[in-house]
């Protein structure tokens, strides 16, 4: 027995008939006990229920268990798990009745804890994408970071899923889609570029605020572009947005747009070359056009440092802008009434805009 599973047994076992009566002693004389208990309830069980619960949203658990219980076979089934994986099915869920968040009766899983049944509506799915994404992307940086400078190792993009990315960022949908409000023009036909669209539902937000806007929606990763442009044909926009894969750096487009949009993604690309970009996104815009770039800056909570240290491991884009910098570079790329507003009160996350004061021939 490890010395983690008996410090935590033994207050059960005073119960119990004494068999290694000096083993226990020996623990219990130990004076890293109290820490190692403290860690244990303090530390690493909510690591576990962390990673718990991201892969039981991801894998469909939740939903499944949400629409009623479900014994081990139904889930199997649910799940596409073949006979030979059922026993590794059964005690990942019992790992699950132990961490609290599952419970049992006749013969049925169910959910148990107040977080597992939250996570499992799927009007809170941006909340369990955000703790998917703690562990598949800002744990890394945190576990392997030094070992990753000594041999000179850096994160790609294709070591990010999209989809998860552009599901967690809806957590602040609301904010953007407010930003959006005040900017979006609604007395004449709009032409819009959304830089980066995720999901596509900041677009969706703008064609609902006016008709007479036409879009186009890009984004780096192909597989993202591919759901966003599938999501544009289940909610009926494919007529007045055109998706596809594309990197603002090498549009070959006419400055036509009357908004470019940037959503969550100025740190995807290098620092050194922000001015440069944003001075293509400039030269997009048609005369008078405006650009509305939202962004986590540095300086915010812990998840914001950690997304900023995973950004300052990767090899394509860069750490978290700060506020001033951020100022900077846009009148640097030529916009003019540059500014930069607070979106969620007492967090580092703003909405900056620019103009484009006149063709660009730069």
């Amino acid at each position: 027995m490890d010395l983690l599973s008996l410090a935590t047994t033994v207050r059960s076992r005073v119960e119990e008939p004494v068999t290694d009566l000096l083993q226990i002693l020996k623990v219990l004389s130990n004076p890293r006990l109290p820490v190692l208990l403290a860690l244990s309830k303090g530390l690493i069980e909510p690591t576990y229920r962390l990673a718990f619960l991201a892969s039981a949203s991801n894998s469909g658990v939740l939903r499944c268990l949400a629409a009623r219980p479900c014994d081990l076979e139904s889930l199997a089934d649910r799940l596409q798990i073949g006979p030979a994986e059922k026993d590794r099915l059964r005690a990942w869920l019992d790992m699950g009745v132990k961490l609290g968040d599952f419970g049992t009766g006749e013969g049925c899983y169910r959910l148990s804890s107040f977080t597992a049944k939250f996570l499992a509506q799927p009007g809170n799915d941006a909340v369990a994408a955000a703790l998917e994404e703690v562990i598949r992307f800002h744990v890394p940086a945190l576990l392997h970071g030094p070992n990753m400078l000594r041999v000179g190792e850096r994160f790609s993009l294709d070591d990010q899923d999209g989809a998860v990315i552009a599901r967690s960022t809806r957590v602040v949908e609301s904010f953007v889609e407010a930003a959006v409000d005040r900017n979006l023009e609604r007395s004449r036909p709009v032409r819009l570029l959304e830089v980066g669209c995720g999901s596509g539902t900041y677009v969706r937000h703008a064609a609902r605020l006016t008709p007479r806007l036409s879009a186009l929606a890009i984004d780096m990763q192909k597989n993202v572009a591919d759901q966003a442009a599938s999501n544009m044909a289940e909610w009926g926009l494919t007529d007045r947005v055109e998706t596809r894969q594309g990197d603002l750096r090498t549009l070959d487009l006419e400055p036509q747009f009357d908004l470019v949009t940037m959503h969550n993604n100025i740190y995807y690309f290098p620092q050194d070359d922000r001015v440069e970009t944003l001075r293509r996104a400039r030269r997009l815009l048609a005369p008078g056009g405006k650009l509305l770039l939202t962004t986590s800056c540095q300086g915010g909570n812990t998840g914001l440092e950690a997304l900023n240290l995973w950004f300052h491991f990767s090899d394509f884009g860069g750490p978290l802008p700060r506020e001033g910098e951020l100022v900077e570079q846009l009148e640097e790329a030529g916009f003019t009434d540059v500014e930069a507003t607070q979106v969620i009160p007492g967090e580092q996350f703003r909405a900056c805009t620019g103009t484009n004061a006149q063709l660009a021939l730069d």
